[in-house]
């Protein structure tokens, strides 16, 4: 059973910032290329596929990062106080 500490970091962990953060940028790069492509501003097309593919690049270090989580998370050794039952 999980004590109200540990249940609040697991489920900021499964909340990964960099992904978020990742499409968030990756979004806001899609909108400003597209602007840029209906008004014809080259700077504002650039400016948007250069956000976009920062986004992308957060988005895959978020994904590195869960991956590593997550196989240390399966490879830990559980302790003599996960084994007990808590009634």
């Amino acid at each position: 059973m999980h004590g109200g500490k540990e249940l609040v970091h697991e489920m900021t962990d499964m909340v990964n910032k960099d992904k978020v953060k990742g499409t968030i940028d990756d979004v806001a790069g899609r909108v400003k290329r597209q602007v840029g492509e209906w008004t014809g501003d080259a700077d504002a097309q650039l400016e948007g596929l250069s956000q976009q593919l920062k986004g992308k690049s957060e988005k895959a270090w978020g994904a590195v990062k869960d991956a590593i989580e997550t196989k240390n998370s399966k490879t830990q050794p559980q302790t003599q106080s996960d084994n007990i039952e808590h009634r």
